[in-house]
């Protein structure tokens, strides 16, 4: 995977990780119901996807991270 594929996908795991955290932080509307979409372990999701990607990233700039 090039280095443009990998920004592009940890700008989109850092855009979801930002809207996730937003919806998951605002307090429950009880007329609405509850909410059917459980924002915080999306959000962690795209945080350990965005994280994985910057370290993918950071390989392909020549920085080894493993042994």
């Amino acid at each position: 995977m090039s280095l443009p594929v990998t920004l592009a996908f940890c700008a989109a795991f850092l855009a979801v990780a930002i809207l996730a955290g937003w919806r998951g932080a605002r307090p429950p509307n009880p007329h609405r119901g509850p909410r059917m979409i459980p924002w915080r372990p999306i959000m962690v999701a795209a945080t350990v996807g965005m994280i994985v990607f910057l370290v993918h990233a950071v390989n392909l700039l020549g920085v080894t991270t493993g042994r």
